[in-house]
């Protein structure tokens, strides 16, 4: 079974995998250096993106295989956070275009899939603040814009939900992986229709 954690920045991804899973956990990549400029160059990052979280799913399947669970720090098909940047005028509309024909191909490939359940916490922004300001280890110089981001990966999730029903949880479940790994994998890991279809009702629902 592969599980995602999902929120913005400060929502208590790290910490709650770190506390409920740290066996089963497969840690964020975050920004890396040498990864090709999304505006100068789309094309070049989209194929460096694809390449790199095609890389954290083949982790996943490999720490499920041999654990039976495997627990992501966000989602190896991270192609929400380029649709976000879309939605809020972050990114261009062909920057979100590339990469989602690179990763549809990935998807296609069987290189990238579906998680088997989402656990997206969603927070207020004084919440979000004050749990920035009590963990002084991180910096989160991007803490601005995930705000900004929140309600569009609540759309994006909201319609893997509504394409392939029970795989989203709204919250991080304090009772941590019970009633969560006796769950069965999700059948449809590399739907390319379910794909497609959540794809479609983004373009309907934008935010």
């Amino acid at each position: 079974m592969i599980i995602v954690v999902e929120g913005i920045s400060a929502a208590g991804k790290t910490t709650w995998c770190q506390k409920h899973a740290p066996t089963y956990m497969l840690p964020e990549t975050g920004s890396m250096k040498g990864a090709p400029d999304r505006d100068a160059d789309p094309q070049a990052a989209a194929d460096f993106w694809v390449t790199q979280n095609s890389c954290r799913w083949d982790k996943a399947l490999k720490l499920e295989r041999s654990l039976g669970v495997a627990v992501c720090d966000t989602d190896p098909l991270k192609l929400h956070y380029v649709w976000s940047l879309w939605q809020i005028g972050v990114a261009s509309e062909q920057t979100w275009q590339f990469e989602l024909t690179a990763m549809r191909d990935a998807f296609r490939e069987r290189r990238i899939g579906f998680a088997d359940r989402y656990l997206v916490k969603m927070l207020d922004e004084a919440t979000a603040r004050q749990q920035r300001e009590n963990d002084p280890t991180r910096t989160r110089r991007n803490f601005e814009l995930h705000l900004r981001l929140q309600a569009s990966l609540v759309a994006w999730y909201a319609a893997i939900e509504a394409v392939m029903p029970g795989s989203v949880i709204w919250e991080h479940p304090t009772d941590g992986l019970l009633g969560l790994s006796g769950q069965s994998e999700s059948a449809g890991r590399h739907d390319l229709g379910s794909f497609d279809a959540a794809v479609t009702l983004l373009s309907v629902t934008r935010p």
